[in-house]
């Protein structure tokens, strides 16, 4: 995932107030694990603040204590232990400027491609959190996914559940409204794609040129 649009135009877009800890941007290589910026609603005004990403349900033991849930699948996500509490209780909205998929040649190498939106604006993923721990609590998210439409199925068989502006106050629980009709792939002619370097391979790989097409 990246992000490269400024905090304050992110927290302005969405009329939430910023928290001051965000994390630095531009990044071009967010990793599951770190810290991401989300929308989460209540009180009198939505805030944008940092959250793990990789939700940690409540019966951890520790912050490894079993598998690592960056996603959640909307057809399972209202049934799974570990998610359908906060689908009803906690859904966040989690803006990004773009994000990897990987396809493999016929030597099973990883092959990055890099979606971002050809208008140039973030996409806005639907996302769940979660406080995990009592002593040291930490803020945890996943971002929900669902099964890819035809365009995207060329490079992966998923992608993130994308949330367009009209439906942010639905997602975010504001109107009452239903938010499962919501969990469903993007429009077509939403994404751009283009392979990029095998650098962004490594979680140590950071720099704008990890987005340069090939």
């Amino acid at each position: 995932m990246t992000m490269t649009h400024p905090s304050d135009a992110m927290a302005q877009l969405f009329d939430a107030a910023p928290s001051n800890d965000l994390p630095e941007v531009p990044r071009y290589n967010v990793c599951p694990t770190t810290d991401v910026g989300v929308i989460v609603s209540g009180g009198e005004r939505r805030s944008y603040r940092p959250m793990r990403w990789g939700f940690l349900p409540h019966w951890y033991k520790a912050m490894n204590g079993g598998p690592l849930l960056i996603n959640a699948r909307a057809e399972t996500i209202a049934e799974k232990p570990a998610f359908k509490g906060a689908v009803r209780e906690r859904r966040c909205l989690v803006p990004a400027t773009g994000f990897y998929e990987w396809t493999k040649d016929s030597d099973d190498n990883r092959l990055p491609w890099y979606f971002s939106r050809p208008s140039g604006e973030p996409m806005v993923f639907a996302g769940i959190w979660q406080v995990w721990g009592k002593e040291d609590p930490v803020s945890t998210c996943a971002i929900v996914t669902t099964g890819a439409s035809d365009w995207m199925s060329e490079t992966h068989h998923r992608e993130p559940v994308v949330v367009m502006e009209e439906d942010w106050a639905t997602w975010l629980g504001e109107d009452g409204e239903k938010a499962a009709p919501l969990m469903r792939p993007a429009p077509e002619g939403f994404y751009q794609r283009w392979r990029v370097d095998r650098a962004v391979n490594s979680n140590r790989a950071s720099g704008a040129e990890l987005i340069e097409p090939l």
